[in-house]
């Protein structure tokens, strides 16, 4: 990390090589300097004057290592080498070193003859980005014409992991820039301030009274040390691999959180990119964060929330019963329950356990339309969370605002409306943790270039429901772990709180999908005083029909994981 960097050193470094360079005689290379991998910019505004940015070095990104000692680096500045050509300086003959830079480079004989021949010009970059390998090869070459820019790139060592999340720097004209993610976010604290350098020199060349040199020194961006854990994050992005290409699907999605903090401790798209190869990606689409930028019918994992507006407005208790016919009409509609079966006399709890359409939507009922639209939005499932990632979305909820009856007795079971991921997660953390609507987030700390650490402080947006109402409510989902249809989500030992979820998919065109579902899995643990809380999403996995068995699995998986790296004691022993 560049901690505690010495202005005064750096000042008076940039200023000695600046002079040296200027006073080569013989070359207009070195009034140029390199400002990105394809751009340069000239020094001299004429043949007295000079005037230079003096460019800050961008901060870097790490994630946390919860066993290393150190931080997990995401995003490095590295030196690399630009090759350059002096035609004007060859003595060589153009074809025979066009064809050995053809085979060392990998590129066009042609395209190295036409930039080398080119008469009295005095620069040509032949190549950015030289491995040491090339580097090496070139040098032996021994071309007086030919020689090396270093040249600061981003780096991305882990190339694919966590691309949604940290996103990637490119080129807004030719200046280097933050693009999605992280990196968009925080640009202007990654990117730093330039500096200047300012003189005059004479007809010779000679520098004019050098004590009356300006020089403002460039300000270095700050580090980023992001909540995410590297095993955590590791984790999640080989499970969410292997859980798609098990089920064909053509998405997922995991995220895991703190429900006390808000605190992102891992966050995986499907499918990925190498973001050191951002540019060779053909759709954009696989740039944006689902977490975030994508909104989704959530399903039955909403029907917590109808629930803790019935048990906050005193409308139900767990134990409240209702007779399930399978079916309930509202106005001319019909609602079904899956499978179109009904179960008799049932508990709230059960409802839950067995993921009733039907009583959702009593529940819905017993509160009334108005009310049941305020919780929506104290659970904040309308707005954006405020997370720091560029692009956030907010939920749509436009279809409650129509005052019709149909459109709010299926919302209390997740279809009509949709949200983001991340806006789901915080709603349901809020029930994991007393009530309490945390604002989700991903830096844990900055560090500024002279060494004072920032840290992130979690934020409290809203008390949404009452501590009793948020106990009550996971034992419920306590139950339908247990009991219910999310049993295979289940670890031995601990007490989980969880809720499946098989959403239809809406089509842009009207209606919904036949042949797609989505499915879900949401749960926390543990119950009693809650670690984690995670989120899977699968977009139309092939040849199974259940969240049960699609995701829940997968879940369990996960929550054993994280009750070992976190060191988490087993409940009972049973």
């Amino acid at each position: 990390m560049k901690l505690n960097q010495n202005y005064a050193w750096r000042s008076y470094a940039i200023l000695a090589s600046v002079i040296v360079m200027t006073g080569l005689a013989g070359t207009k290379l070195f009034g140029l300097q390199i400002i990105n991998h394809q751009s340069y910019q000239a020094w001299a505004q004429d043949q007295h004057q000079l005037y230079e940015k003096l460019m800050p070095s961008r901060g870097e990104i790490f994630m946390q290592d919860k066993y290393g000692g150190r931080n997990f680096p995401v995003a490095l500045n590295r030196q690399e080498n630009t090759l350059y050509a002096i035609p004007r300086q060859l003595q060589e003959s153009s074809n025979d070193l066009s064809a050995s830079l053809a085979d060392i480079l990998k590129i066009p004989v042609q395209d190295i003859q036409t930039k080398i021949t080119k008469q009295g010009d005095p620069f040509e970059i032949i190549k950015n980005r030289l491995t040491k390998q090339e580097v090496d090869q070139v040098k032996g070459l021994n071309c007086s014409a030919l020689g090396f820019l270093p040249t600061t790139v981003r780096y991305y060592p882990a190339k694919n992991l966590a691309s949604q999340v940290i996103g990637f720097v490119g080129y807004d004209g030719d200046q280097p820039k933050g693009q999605y993610g992280i990196e968009g976010y925080y640009n202007n604290d990654l990117q730093g301030e330039p500096g200047v350098f300012e003189g005059e020199k004479d007809t010779a060349g000679q520098w004019i009274n050098l004590t009356a040199q300006k020089i403002v020194p460039a300000r270095d961006g700050a580090d980023l040390v992001l909540t995410l854990d590297q095993g955590v994050q590791f984790m999640l992005e080989e499970k969410l691999q292997l859980l798609v290409e098990k089920w064909q699907a053509q998405e997922g999605l995991m995220i895991v959180m703190e429900p006390k903090t808000g605190a992102i401790r891992g966050l995986a798209n499907w499918p990925t990119f190498d973001l050191n190869q951002y540019s060779q990606v053909g759709d954009f689409d696989i740039f944006l964060n689902a977490a975030t930028q994508k909104l989704y019918e959530p399903g039955s994992i909403f029907k917590p929330i109808v629930m803790a507006a019935g048990l906050a407005e005193g409308k139900i208790r767990p134990d409240s019963t209702y007779t399930d016919k399978g079916f309930v009409e509202v106005g001319n509609r019909t609602i079904h329950n899956a499978q179109n079966k009904s179960y008799g006399l049932r508990t709230m709890t059960q409802v839950l356990e067995l993921s009733l359409n039907t009583g959702a939507v009593y529940v819905q009922q017993k509160i009334g339309e108005k009310i049941f639209l305020d919780y929506i939005k104290r659970f904040g499932l309308d707005q954006k969370t405020g997370v720091d990632l560029s692009g956030e979305r907010a939920g749509d909820i436009a279809n409650l605002l129509t005052g019709r009856p149909i459109n709010l007795a299926t919302a209390s079971f997740g279809q009509g409306i949709a949200v983001t991921p991340l806006g789901l997660i915080s709603a349901i953390g809020a029930i994991a943790n007393q009530g309490k609507l945390m604002r989700p987030y991903l830096v844990e700390e900055k560090i500024t270039v002279s060494g004072e650490h920032l840290k992130t402080e979690p934020i409290v947006r809203a008390q949404v429901i009452s501590p009793e109402v948020g106990h009550d409510l996971t034992e419920m989902l306590v139950s339908s772990v247990e009991k219910g249809f999310a049993k295979q989500g289940g670890v031995a030992g601990y007490q989980i709180a969880g809720k499946t979820g098989t959403a239809q998919i809406s089509d842009p065109e009207g209606g919904y999908y036949e042949e797609r579902a989505l499915h879900s899995f949401i749960g926390y643990a543990p119950a009693d005083d809650p670690r984690f809380i995670v989120l899977i999403i699968l977009d139309s996995p092939q040849g199974v029909s259940f969240a049960s068995t699609a995701v829940a699995p997968a879940f369990s998986e996960i929550a054993k994981y994280l009750f070992e790296y976190y060191n988490i004691p087993p409940q009972n022993q049973e």
